[in-house]
C-alpha cells in the first residue's frame, strides 16, 4: 500500500558488524565514546550482524575474571547482544576475497562485514583498523565508534545528535 501524500517512509537499517570490544563498550562499560552509536542502535538506523561464533567470543570474553569488577551478569549482557543484533550464518571465509587480517580470532569480524552489504565495521582492535583502506574501495568503513561518531556529526545524519 502506497505511503500517504507527505508522510515520511522509514528508510531501512544500515548494517554494521561490530566486534566484541565495541559491544562491550556499549553493553557493559558504558563507554560514552561509544554514545553516538548507541543513539543510532536505539534509534534502528543501524542495525547490527552477528554470527553464533561471534557470540560466543562474546559469552567467553564475559566470563572472564576481568569483568568481575563490572558486576555484570553475563547471561543478560548475552541476551541483551542476541537481542540487539541480527543473528546470521557465518559465512564461508573461503573465496570470499575478504582482506586477511593480522590476528586470526578477528577475521570473523571481517568476513561476515564482507560478505554482507555492510557500510561500517566498528572496533577499538588496531588488527582490524589496519584494514581500512583495503576495506575502502569496497565502501565499508573500519573504523573506531569515536571515529564513526565524528564523521557521522559532521556529515549530520545522527538523529538528536549535536556530536
Amino acid at each position: 500500500m502506497p505511503a500517504e501524500p507527505g508522510a515520511s517512509v522509514a528508510e531501512p537499517p544500515l548494517w554494521v558488524v561490530l566486534d566484541t570490544n565495541v559491544v562491550l563498550d556499549l553493553l557493559v562499560f558504558g563507554d560514552p565514546r561509544a554514545q553516538s552509536l548507541r543513539l543510532a542502535l536505539d534509534s534502528g538506523l543501524l542495525r547490527p550482524l552477528a554470527t553464533a561464533a561471534m557470540l560466543d567470543e562474546l559469552a567467553d570474553v564475559l566470563s572472564r575474571p576481568f569483568l568481575a569488577r563490572w558486576q555484570v551478569q553475563p547471561a543478560a549482557v548475552l541476551a541483551e547482544a542476541r537481542a540487539l543484533c541480527h543473528q546470521v550464518e557465518a559465512p564461508a571465509a573461503k573465496d570470499s576475497g575478504a582482506p586477511r587480517c593480522a590476528d586470526r580470532d578477528d577475521q570473523i569480524f571481517v568476513d561476515l562485514a564482507w560478505s554482507w552489504p555492510v557500510r561500517w565495521l566498528l572496533s577499538r582492535d588496531h588488527a582490524l583498523l589496519d584494514l581500512a583502506r583495503a576495506a575502502a574501495p569496497r565502501g565499508l568503513g573500519v573504523l573506531t565508534p569515536a571515529a564513526w561518531a565524528a564523521q557521522q556529526a559532521q556529515s549530520a545524519t545522527i538523529p538528536g545528535d549535536s556530536t
